[in-house]
């Protein structure tokens, strides 16, 4: 009978190969910006250095830290009605 390989915890993040799929995600889009520009390599090194910026960033914080940033200054607002408006900071009774 073969062994098989479950995660280690039950709330894991998605991954490719070897790494993280939000520590790809610079990778990829530089790589689809230079495809598009024609600088292929600076875009590609670029990618690489926002990434591992990224994920130290990420390791530093606490888990969940970057989407409440993106949040908070109104780049993902959600739609639902019990979320409250981003960029209203003050509430009044």
């Amino acid at each position: 009978m073969e062994t098989l390989d479950f995660p280690h915890h039950i709330d894991e993040p998605p991954t490719l190969l070897l790494w993280r799929m939000d520590d790809l995600m610079p990778l990829v889009l530089a790589l689809v910006a230079g495809i598009l520009a024609g600088q292929l390599t600076i875009a590609v090194l670029l990618g690489a250095l926002l990434s591992h910026g990224y994920r130290r960033f990420r390791d530093r914080r606490a888990d969940g830290y970057a989407l409440h940033l993106i949040y908070w200054f109104g780049l993902m607002p959600l739609g639902a009605r019990s979320t409250p408006n981003p960029f209203a900071r003050h509430y009044v009774p």
